[in-house]
């Protein structure tokens, strides 16, 4: 079993290398794939350049260099480079400004940036950017896109800017061109309904890509008929444009070298994190190609726009369109996306004269499609859904309106404003139930919401009994102090407190300076983060602090409080209470956001991709320690993490249900079973007595018996974690009984025969509770080891474990 980081922009190591590399199959999956990709990236190309303004021929540059040098270097083995379709405006209006060879020099520059933003790192921050801004910007690209390109498909055309387009459309329907819109009407229907053909026929037919297919017959029909109508025209390379040294002003030289360089890399890096979601979700484990490098993709891309630029091509970005064409395709490693580069070399030096057969209007019509489909319907869904629309909307408009940098400029200033107003907007109620007043504080707890607050807590009576639920994540130091203030004196004055919520993380009971708690701070209990939604279950406080019937009303008293604490409280909060409270918690701030997902896995039902084996100990939070959410991991809890033989004595036949059923019916990839430090179970079976009366947990730990045997035995060498040898006996069952119930798994006959196939994988987790610390262990010949990762998920090599 090997253990695999699951970041994203960790370096590769060994596991990550695609099986059979080098294999025929694989080589041929690659020549399969890139020939498919080619077929896409050809036309689009060309459509692109036209959409610019630039020389077609710019187009071609564009995509053969993003295949053979992005495709080279970059970090997202199966991302294709080309064009960059989020630049089409942006390029159109420095064309319009600078001029072709300008804009050459100003790719080049934005390369140069790119380089130097992968050599600082700083591939992450580019997706800092709200995805409301994104597909905003994508949008207003896509709208501005199609508006130009319409001119086109009526015989038109297209004007400088799209306001000047839209006005221009009623003179444009009053003199249309027949013949331009014929072809364009012909391209449309067989690009939108190429997926769609039925029958056998359909089916191997839709194995030429749908771009293809459609510019292949627009451009069939107008030379079989002899339309007459303008058609690409790539002139002869002696004559291609190079770039040449910047003239304008410096500042806007800057603003459009930026403007390159943050659009480029963003549609970049959003491509590669897409891709990466793609493939994870259509493949198996052991057929997945390295996981995404950003920093080494951005260095990728600034290459690429260097190279395209010096040789008179388009800015160049991934593309998400090609991208999902070549995994689809069934591409397994880089060589595809290299392979593709070369055909469009190729096809630019020898396939002249037949693509100089195209008529323009078949691919404006393409090109509108394209910008049609960056509207997307699933990005204004999600958006919708994260009260985010205002700034989708925004930057769409000011992106149509104004330009690219315009437009994420204010959308950027939309999104903050929100932000803050979000931030500053909290809800603070007050009413009184059964003698109690209870305190709603909805929202964030900000300085700004201190007068309020004040007024608020000052409707209390002194003395009365009060209730504070403070319903949010973060409360500042100006909201902090104000409570706790106003909380001293309440108490002072002989009134009872009680507060809860999200943002109780300091205000859980009287706060002493002068006086440290059980995990020694001062001022207030630290131990649970505010970002921790299960941290009011923690009591840290002694008993005498839990509950405030009534604080004393000075140092001393409070002393003999401690010295005679009170009687107990009712449980009810630890019990029905804290049940139903949870409950409502969830209806009111989680259901929401989960309802759509767990709608769709109720319709399409559970489909996880690993089997969770591990302890019913309640520290345990599987979701918590592996990241995952509902329909991710199939869970079988028992004491002590126990897979009982198959034929064992007192077997419990439940475990292997559950075992069969995962394998055979979910058919998921992966086995874990994890384990954990201070198992209660473990710990029983070393202090078992023999002889001693058998009880139901006697006779279900009988199935950890092979675990101790294993551990005593000296044919098996004792563990390590992170280089050092178990702290104590139990730690060692602890490991011991891991690697244990794991063989116990391979002698279940659906698990044996997974495995024997290749599609199945087993593994072995320890999870040491008291460091919050997960190790996945790692088998060798006669031992194994433990191989802990870092808080970023990177392997630490200096903590291999060793054989002992």
């Amino acid at each position: 079993m090997t253990a695999t980081s699951t970041t994203a922009d960790r370096a590769p190591n060994k596991a990550d290398h695609v099986p059979n590399k080098g294999h025929r199959a694989d080589l041929h999956a690659d020549l399969s794939a890139s020939l498919t990709v080619f077929l896409i990236a050809l036309p689009l190309s060309l459509g692109i350049a036209l959409a610019t303004g630039a020389p077609l021929q710019a187009g071609l540059v564009a995509a053969a260099v993003g295949g053979i040098v992005a495709g080279r270097l970059g970090g997202t083995p199966l991302l294709v480079s080309g064009p960059a379709t989020g630049l089409t405006v942006v390029t159109a209006e420095l064309i319009q400004h600078y001029g072709w060879r300008t804009t050459c020099a100003i790719t080049v520059l934005a390369g140069c940036c790119q380089l130097g933003l992968a050599a600082l790192r700083t591939a992450r921050s580019a997706l800092m950017v709200s995805p409301a801004i994104v597909h905003g910007m994508l949008a207003g690209v896509g709208v501005t896109i199609a508006l130009a390109q319409l001119h086109i498909v009526l015989g038109g055309t297209p004007q400088s800017s799209a306001v000047a387009n839209v006005l221009g459309l009623p003179g444009q329907l009053a003199n249309l061109q027949p013949a331009a819109v014929g072809v364009s009407a012909l391209t449309l229907v067989v690009l939108l309904g190429w997926p769609r053909l039925p029958g056998r026929i359909g089916l191997a037919l839709r194995k030429v890509p749908a771009a293809l297919a459609a510019v292949a017959t627009a451009t069939a029909f107008a030379a079989l008929t002899g339309l007459s109508l303008p058609r690409v025209d790539l002139p002869s390379w002696r004559s291609h444009a190079l770039p040449e040294l910047p003239e304008g002003p410096v500042l806007g030289i800057m603003a459009a070298v930026l403007t390159v360089t943050l659009v480029g890399s963003v549609e970049s890096l959003l491509s590669a994190v897409a891709t990466d979601k793609l493939i994870a979700s259509q493949r198996r484990t052991g057929n997945r190609p390295p996981r995404a490098d950003l920093d080494r993709e951005l260095r990728g891309q600034g290459a690429a726009n260097v190279l395209s630029g010096l040789l008179g091509g388009l800015p160049i970005a991934g593309g998400a369109v090609r991208s999902v064409a070549n995994v689809k395709s069934g591409a397994v490693s880089r060589r595809s996306v290299m392979l593709h580069g070369l055909w469009v070399l190729l096809a630019a030096a020898l396939l002249v004269p037949v693509l100089d057969l195209i008529p323009l209007a078949a691919l404006a019509a393409l090109v509108m499609a394209l910008g049609v489909q960056m509207v997307n319907a699933t990005h204004l869904r999600t958006v919708t859904r994260h009260r985010e629309i205002a700034v989708y909307v925004t930057t769409i408009a000011a992106v149509v309106l104004g330009g690219v940098l315009e437009g994420v400029a204010i959308g950027i200033a939309v999104a903050v404003a929100i932000a803050l107003h979000r931030l500053a907007r909290t809800r603070i109620t007050v009413e009184v139930q059964d003698g109690v007043h209870r305190v709603w504080a909805r929202g964030q707890l900000t300085f700004l919401a201190v007068p309020r607050l004040s007024r608020v807590l000052n409707q209390i009576p002194p003395g009365g009994r009060a209730v504070v639920e403070l319903d949010g994540s973060f409360m500042d130091h100006a909201a902090y102090e104000t409570l706790q203030d106003w909380q001293h004196a309440h108490l002072v004055h002989g009134g009872s407190l009680e507060v809860t919520g999200r943002s109780t993380t300091r205000m859980s009971g009287p706060d002493r300076p002068d006086r440290p708690d059980r995990a020694g701070h001062r001022g207030g209990h630290q131990c649970c983060r505010p970002w921790t939604p299960w941290m009011n279950h923690c009591d840290h406080r002694p008993a005498a602090e839990a509950v405030i019937p009534g604080a004393a009303a000075a140092p001393d008293a409070m002393e003999s409080v401690e010295a005679a604490p009170p009687p107990p409280a009712p449980r009810r909060r630890r019990g029905a209470g804290q049940l139903a409270s949870g409950i409502s918690a969830f209806q009111r701030d989680t259901a929401p956001h989960v309802r759509e997902e767990l709608a769709r896995l109720a319709r399409e039902g559970q489909r996880p991709s690993q089997l969770f084996l591990t302890c019913a100990d309640s520290r345990l939070v599987t979701s918590m320690i592996t990241a995952s959410g509902p329909g991710d991991l199939f869970t079988v809890r028992n004491v002590g993490n126990l897979v009982p033989l198959p034929g064992a004595e007192a077997t419990d036949d439940s475990v292997a249900a559950a075992i069969e059923y995962a394998v055979d019916v979910l058919k998921v990839d992966s086995i874990t079973v994890c384990g954990h430090s201070g198992c209660g179970a473990m710990q029983a079976l070393l202090n078992s007595t023999p002889g001693a009366p058998m009880t139901p947990l006697r006779r279900w730990l009988r199935h950890g018996l092979p675990s101790l045997e294993r551990m005593a035995s000296r044919h098996h060498s004792w563990a390590r974690i992170a280089g050092r040898l178990p702290a104590d006996a139990v730690e060692q069952l602890c490991l011991t009984n891991v690697v244990q119930q794991l063989e116990h798994l391979r002698a279940h006959e659906s698990v044996a025969r997974r495995l024997a196939e290749g599609t199945l994988e087993l593994h072995g987790m320890y999870f040491h509770v008291g460091e919050a610390q997960a190790y996945l262990l790692s088998e060798g010949e006669d031992f194994f080891d433990c191989r802990v990762f870092d808080s970023v998920g990177h392997q630490a090599p200096e903590h291999v474990g060793q054989h002992a």
